[in-house]
């Protein structure tokens, strides 16, 4: 029996898991933080903090599970970055994490090379990238050290080495996507040329070994989060996407082999590097989605997610939101954009408030069904769906009817880390083909849309109008 340790490092916490060849999960332990939320588009996390969460979840895992591991693997945030010192592995700065925005101002003098930038990349020009917050942190806080995300980071103290796997690279904004290789040019606009960049490794390579959680064990089949997500429901199919629901939401399609840039305000991206061959995705985004329901929570609206399903309906009574707390994705790309509610009255009630804000996370999800369906020539029939929130039934009703698509739930709340075990599985077994390291799994549930078609339309069109009109400080344009 082989035992891979995969550790899930994320926004809101880190999750460490033992998992066997016979798909069984062994042990499960998780640790949260708390990103730190300021004025200012300021979105920190503690390095010192994360990195603790990372060894004590690991460590009890393997406790709990009680058995020797064989094989280990990270997946992590994607665009989170620090500086950091290569000889110690101290941190030099707190992390700023994806949500961040301090880096437009990085981004604002490029304008001009966004074609470029997006021709090479498949990425737009955005600071919730990684390459603008390398370059902001450099400006800002240190000329020391390295800077990079925080897989290379980690991956250090687990390894020595210094690396970052293929689709978290292709995330900065200095990778180009045909060669998966750094861009000199795009690295010198960004201020980062002469940087010592991590290695970039395939998502099936042992790219160490590491002795932090006993005997030394290979470290293989490292991938950014959301990717792996992709891998662990089986979207091995061009045309074939999820959606994971966790801090923000993530609606990934499978593109094959061909790395066809979006017309339609959509990101390209690394799905995986396989076997010596690249799969792309299309990746659409919403910055807020558990955090949204967390800031219900804070502000007294909302007892806690479980009271979603008992306090909301399918009618907010006139009320509506257009849920931006940090900004919107595509295809609007305003990181400056704010959250908005309007049509509210004093007959508006705590219930109408909350349907509201779920409705419209369900809308940003149906405008990224479009968008994919509008780059493809294909429009989505189903989406596959994970993470924390499709445990609200009313919520998932609420995606089904306002995308008009059928809504398939992954059956367990760990797709990211099951991902990442099979492409350990790859890792260790080259000869093994990818679609037989993955862990077996059929949809919990199946949502069907109650809505009309009419009716989502007319809804989708209204709530459209005000994203489009979503300002900064509350101004409208």
């Amino acid at each position: 029996m082989t035992w891979i340790l995969s550790i899930d490092q994320g926004t809101s916490g880190t999750k460490a898991m033992v998992v066997g060849a016979d798909d069984a999960i062994r042990s499960v332990v998780e640790i949260p933080i708390r990103p730190q939320y300021r004025q200012g588009g300021i979105v920190e996390q503690d390095p010192a903090e994360l990195l603790d969460s990372v060894m004590v979840a690991a460590t009890r895992a393997i406790a709990e599970a009680g058995v020797t591991i064989d094989a280990v693997t990270l997946t992590n945030q994607g665009e989170t970055v620090l500086a950091w010192d290569p000889a110690t592995g101290e941190p030099l700065t707190s992390m700023l994490v994806w949500q961040d925005s301090r880096a437009s101002e990085i981004c604002e003098p490029l304008r001009e090379h966004a074609g470029l930038i997006a021709a090479r990349t498949g990425l737009v020009l955005d600071p919730y990238f990684s390459a603008p917050k390398l370059a902001w942190l450099r400006r800002h806080a240190t000329t020391a050290g390295v800077v990079s995300t925080s897989d290379a980071w980690l991956l250090h103290h687990l390894t020595g080495e210094y690396v970052t796997d293929a689709s978290t690279a292709s995330r900065s904004l200095v990778t180009n996507l045909d060669t998966v290789t750094y861009d000199e040019e795009l690295l010198a606009l960004f201020g980062l040329h002469g940087e010592a960049m991590p290695r970039i490794v395939a998502n099936d390579e042992i790219v160490g070994e590491t002795s932090r959680f006993g005997p030394a064990v290979p470290v293989a089949g490292v991938v950014v989060d959301q990717q792996a997500a992709l891998l662990a429901e089986r979207c091995l199919t061009a045309g074939e996407a999820k959606c994971t629901f966790g801090t923000g939401a993530f609606l990934l399609a499978n593109l094959g082999e061909h790395a066809t840039r979006s017309t339609s305000g959509l990101t390209v991206s690394v799905a995986w590097r396989v076997d010596g061959r690249t799969s792309y995705c299309s990746d659409g985004q919403v910055y807020t989605a558990a955090s949204a329901i967390r800031w219900l929570g804070d502000v007294g609206l909302l007892a806690g997610p479980e009271e979603l399903d008992v306090l909301t309906t399918d009618d907010a009574h006139g009320a509506w939101c257009v849920p931006a707390m940090a900004g919107l994705a595509a295809p609007w790309w305003r990181p400056d954009a704010q959250a908005l509610f309007t049509g509210i009255s004093l007959a508006t009630t705590r219930a109408d408030l909350v349907t509201a804000v779920l409705q419209g996370l369900a809308a940003q999800v149906a405008e990224l069904g479009d968008l994919v369906g509008r780059d493809s020539g294909q429009p989505l029939a189903r989406l596959r769906v994970d993470g924390g929130l499709t445990r609200s039934a009313r919520f998932m009703q609420a995606v089904a009817d306002i995308a008009q698509l059928e809504i398939d739930v992954y059956p367990s709340a760990h797709a990211t880390p099951l991902g990442a075990v099979a492409l350990a599985r790859k890792a260790l077994d080259p000869a093994r083909d990818l679609a037989d390291t993955i862990v077996a799994w059929a949809p919990e549930r199946t949502f069907t849309p109650a809505w009309s078609a009419d009716r989502a339309g007319t809804f989708r069109e209204h709530w459209h109008r005000l994203a489009d009109t979503t300002g900064v400080e509350g101004d409208t344009k």
